[in-house]
C-alpha cells in the first residue's frame, strides 16, 4: 500500500519542498514504508483527513478545531528569527511609515489575513486585539487573502494596513521574494505558540508512527540531509502530543469571552 506524504504549509520555493519530500521518501523506504510524495492539489482539509495520509504538516488552529481524529507526529524546529525550539510566533507587519505606531493605533483600519482558520494569521492576532476591541471587533474590514504572501502584497498595495505573518514564512519570503517585502516592516509580534504540527491519519499504527518519528530524527541530524533542511530553515524535530496545542483553543475562547469572535 502506498501512503501519502506532503509538506504544503511552507511550500514557498517548490524545488526545496520537492527535495525535502524526496529525502523523507528515501528515509521511509529504508524503514520498509513505501510512500507517494505529493504537493496537494485538493483542499487541504480533505488532504489532512485522508485515510491514506502518512505524514503532512497542518496549522495548529485547524488541528484543535477541525481535525479531531488525526494523530500528531511532532514538530520541526526552525532557525527563523522569532522561533524558539518547536515554538514560533507571528510578526505584525505594516508599511514603513507606520512602523513606529502601536497595535492600538490600528483600530478601525484594514487587516489582511490568510484565512480565518489560521493560527499565525488570524487566531494569534485576535488574541492580541481582543482586549483593545470595541463593539466586538477591532478592525474596520478584514481581507481574507488566501496566503501570507498575498497578505503582504495587500499591505504593499495599500489595500490593507497590517497583517500577522508567520515568522518562518517571513524568513523564507525574505530569502526567495525579497521584493515582496520592500517597504514593509515588522512593528511587533504575537506570543509564542507551538509550531505547525506534523500529523498522520488515525489509522496509522503505533509501530509506523514510531518509524515516522525515527525517520524525522534522522532527517534533521544526519549530515546527508543538512542542505535539504537548511533550505527550509529546519534545525530539529520533537515528538509533540496533541495536548501541546490546547492553548490555541484557549486563545480563541479568551477572545470570545471578551465578546470578540472576529477581527
Amino acid at each position: 500500500m502506498s501512503h501519502d506524504i506532503a509538506f504544503p504549509m511552507y511550500d514557498l520555493h517548490r524545488p526545496d519542498t520537492v527535495a525535502l519530500l524526496r529525502a523523507l521518501t528515501e528515509l521511509l523506504a529504508a524503514r520498509g514504508i513505501v510512500v507517494k510524495a505529493l504537493c496537494p492539489q485538493e483542499a487541504l482539509l480533505s488532504h489532512w483527513r485522508s485515510d491514506t495520509l502518512l505524514l503532512s504538516q497542518t496549522c495548529g488552529f485547524p488541528l484543535v478545531t477541525q481535525l479531531p481524529d488525526v494523530q500528531t507526529v511532532g514538530c520541526f524546529h526552525y532557525t527563523a528569527p522569532g522561533c524558539d525550539g518547536f515554538h514560533y510566533r507571528s510578526w505584525l507587519v505594516v508599511r514603513e511609515e507606520n512602523a513606529r505606531q502601536t497595535l492600538a493605533d490600528f483600530r478601525g483600519r484594514v487587516v489582511a489575513c490568510n484565512a480565518e482558520d489560521s493560527q499565525s494569521g488570524y487566531n494569534a492576532l485576535r488574541k492580541m486585539v481582543a482586549p483593545l476591541a470595541q463593539g466586538g471587533a477591532f478592525f474596520s474590514a478584514v481581507i481574507l487573502s488566501g496566503s501570507h504572501r498575498q497578505s503582504l502584497a495587500a499591505i504593499g498595495q495599500r489595500r490593507a494596513d497590517i497583517a500577522a505573518i508567520d515568522c518562518v514564512s517571513w524568513a523564507l519570503l525574505a530569502r526567495h521574494e525579497p521584493e515582496l517585502l520592500a517597504g514593509l516592516k515588522v512593528m511587533g509580534s504575537t506570543p509564542l505558540a507551538p509550531g505547525l504540527p506534523l500529523i498522520t491519519a488515525k489509522q496509522t499504527s503505533a509501530s509506523t508512527l514510531a518509524k515516522l518519528q525515527d525517520a524525522l530524527h534522522e532527517l534533521v541530524s544526519h549530515p546527508r540531509y543538512q542542505v535539504v533542511c537548511d533550505a527550509q530553515l529546519i534545525t530539529g524535530f520533537s515528538p509533540i502530543a496533541r495536548d501541546a496545542y490546547s492553548p490555541l483553543l484557549a486563545w480563541h475562547d479568551e477572545a470570545a469571552a471578551l465578546g470578540v469572535t472576529h477581527l
